[in-house]
């Protein structure tokens, strides 16, 4: 394809913070008296932002700006978009968000690339972080930020990055209560409610409490969420505003880590959808306990500050089945059982500084600020496969399940335990030199070391990540766009364990780079009330890590892994938002996308097969519409979400497929009832591929979701 273009610690922050809240202390809130705004500032223009565009967001420079204003490309999912696609999960919403897709898990592949990284409220701790998709109860917007986001927040994937804005307190009394039903057993209740503590207090207060529970189509498969939530915010004086907020998630998915159904190298399913390997008493299980304190303030009529400090310590354990290959007769499928425990403590601390002034003709707003992070991670395992284990095989035709874990020989693998420590300092500045002319400019200094407990294996490095961009407003109703920006990722502490014993002990393998040139443009139509944004873009990552061909083992002479690889990721996104009518909103996502191996080994490179990069579709296409019907105070929307053809880790073909959603709201006397299709004709599907022996992730068949909820 031709290219699509051409152009172009710890303590400095305590102090930073420790100074900005004794500065606080005589100020009088940076918030309306109405409400606590979230970090994510909505600005309400026309009739489609009310629904499904979010005009204003701090996401893509850490200071509210209008997208029009926005050099790089973006998207915020507003709640409304959230609610109306009955949205429970993050992977519910890939639909609306041009360039992502399911890879495996919370795992998704942005640009080509695959990431599991996230933000709340722009810093991280991530309760789930890894095997469970985040839940969507306490969050009342995503916004996603494309490309390499290293200036901003550090080390990560060059495809993008998603955030979750989180519900915060409101001064205005809000209640609402919900019980749900559906398909597969479905049942669920919630119940929110936010407002003052009393007539004229300066304290707002929000509590939920969610549950949900249903049984999977898969074999041996439920789940069960429960989500408590509390919020304070404190309306300190005039000019300063804190707000705490506490989650508790109790996570209980029966039957799972779960792997995919067998597949053909053509992509068809060997067997029916609903085959697990995992038995009955399977299960993974996450309990966390999440802190955010959230300070800000105006210190002066040009100088604010947003410090957000965030807390986590989660504990997951897992006890299932992997597939392992069919034995010799075709059918009898080989399983490894893996029992695994794992506690996670994180610390994150991030203060951001804004000052606004001008220069001559010229209006600055300068960010400059820091974020340190802090990680304590324990892992234990046991595990065994097939029959010296004593674990008997499963057919895949005719799967009969009841065998005892109890009484297999498993293995005890070292406990492990790491430290993982994050550093960054940065600064930008984002001027408008005329009525026509806007540009960006800043870049990020980070530091970043891992240890490895009981071996005291470490290792420690560097990085710069700079971005520059700029924005022609020819007229109020069009913005052309450019950007270059530089993203790094560490390497992986366990890809360096690897090495261990041939590189003396100490990490040789230096982060991953990447650097994106995007250009776009971005039209508003119909009074505003449309806005479309097309994007093309290319992302070269060098650095990447290939197997050495010439290591066979440790002690050998011959490093395990080899820093040779660089692939190359070039597409198209169209974006398509807003109003045609007063009663007709929606939004139409369509990406193209090419990502090779453009260096190195190609067979040798991770989520790689020959020059392909795995589970990357060519094209993806997402719709969603809704209409209003007043007459009857209801609306009926329908959705499309197309993927086309990919391949998986072993070079299996993953077939293209077309999902109908849709969905009908009714309203009555304050009460709401919401019906949802999903899946409308029933299609089977794999959202994602793995590998050979545990094939592809199915999608879902269809399913129906009711929703009853009264407003007070």
């Amino acid at each position: 394809m031709t290219t699509p273009v051409t152009i172009f610690k710890k303590s400095v922050l305590i102090s930073a913070v420790s100074m900005a809240t004794s500065a606080f202390a005589n100020e009088a809130p940076v918030v309306e008296t109405e409400q606590n705004p979230p970090p994510e500032v909505i600005t309400v223009k026309g009739r489609a932002a009310q629904f499904y565009f979010v005009e204003e967001s701090s996401m893509a420079t850490k200071t509210a700006t209008a997208y029009m204003d926005l050099p790089q490309s973006m998207q915020v999912l507003s709640k409304e978009l959230i609610r109306d696609q009955a949205a429970r999960q993050t992977s519910d919403l890939y639909r609306s968000i041009s360039g992502i897709t399911q890879f495996s898990y919370s795992g998704v592949t942005a640009r080509g690339f695959r990431q599991d990284q996230v933000r709340y409220d722009g810093v991280q701790g991530d309760p789930y972080s890894g095997f469970s998709i985040p839940q969507l109860f306490n969050i009342e917007q995503v916004a996603v930020l494309k490309g390499p986001t290293g200036m901003l927040y550090g080390g990560g994937q060059p495809g993008g990055l998603l955030n979750y804005i989180t519900k915060k307190p409101k001064f205005s009394q809000q209640t609402e209560l919900a019980i749900i039903g559906g398909s597969d057993s479905l049942f669920g209740a919630y119940g929110q409610t936010t407002g003052p503590v009393s007539e004229g207090s300066d304290v707002a207060y929000r509590l939920g409490s969610f549950y949900q529970s249903k049984k999977g189509f898969r074999n041996n498969t439920d789940e069960k969420n429960t989500l408590l939530s509390g919020g304070l915010t404190w309306l300190v004086n005039d000019n300063f505003d804190l707000t705490l907020q506490y989650d508790y998630i109790d996570q209980d998915l029966g039957g799972h880590r779960l792997r995919g159904v067998p597949v053909d190298d053509e992509g068809n399913f060997l067997t029916d959808i609903s085959y697990s390997a995992n038995e009955k008493t399977d299960f993974q299980r996450l309990k966390a306990d999440v802190w955010q304190l959230s300070a800000r303030s105006e210190l002066t009529d040009n100088l604010t500050n947003n410090t957000v400090i965030r807390a986590l310590d989660n504990e997951r354990s897992q006890n299932y089945h992997e597939n392992r290959g069919l034995a010799d007769d075709g059918v009898s499928m080989i399983r490894e059982f893996r029992d695994q425990f794992r506690t996670n403590k994180e610390l994150s601390l991030t203060t951001d500084f804004v000052y606004q002034l001008t220069i001559g003709s010229v209006e600055h707003q300068l960010l400059f600020g820091g974020d340190y992070f802090d990680a304590d991670t324990h892992y234990e395992s046991k595990l065994g496969r097939g029959a010296p284990s004593l674990i008997p095989n499963l057919n895949v035709l005719n799967p009969v399940y009841g065998a005892n874990s109890a009484d297999y020989l498993l293995l005890d693998r070292p406990d492990v335990d790491t430290t993982s420590q994050r550093t960054g300092l940065y600064v930008q500045d984002q001027f408008r030199l005329n009525d026509k002319w806007l540009g960006i400019a800043g870049v990020r200094y980070d530091k970043f070391e891992d240890k490895s407990v009981f071996d005291e294996f470490n290792l420690s490095d560097s990085s710069l990540s700079p971005r520059v961009g700029a924005v022609y407003q020819p007229n109020d109703t069009m913005a052309v766009f450019a950007n270059i920006t530089r993203g790094f990722q560490p390497q992986n502490l366990f890809d360096q364990l690897e090495d261990a014993e041939d590189a003396d002990k100490v990490g040789k393998l230096t982060p991953e780079s990447s650097i994106q040139h995007e250009i776009g443009l971005k039209n508003e139509w119909l009074n505003s009330s449309l806005l479309t944004t097309v994007t093309a873009y290319r992302i070269v990552k060098d650095d990447v890590v290939v197997y050495n061909p010439l290591d066979t083992g440790i002690n050998d002479g011959h490093a395990a892994l080899l820093q040779v690889g660089e692939v190359t990721s070039e597409g198209i996104e169209i974006d398509i938002i807003g109003d045609l009518s007063e009663n007709w909103t929606g939004t139409i996502n369509y990406a193209y996308n090419k990502a090779k191996i453009t260096g190195g080994l190609p067979d040798a490179l991770m989520n790689s097969v020959g020059t392909e990069f795995v589970n990357a579709p060519d094209h993806t296409l997402g719709i969603w519409t809704r209409w209003n019907i007043p007459a009857l105070d209801s609306s009926f929307a329908i959705g499309a979400d197309y993927v086309s053809e990919r391949l998986s880790l072993s070079g299996q073909k993953v077939k293209s497929y077309a999902v109908w959603d849709a969905s009908w709201t009714t309203r009555f006397n304050g009460f709401e009832v919401q019906l949802n299709l999903k899946n409308l004709f029933d299609k089977t599907y794999a959202t994602s591929g793995f590998n050979q022996r545990n094939g592809h992730f199915p999608g879902e068949p269809r399913s129906i979701l009711m929703q009853l909820s009264y407003a007070l």
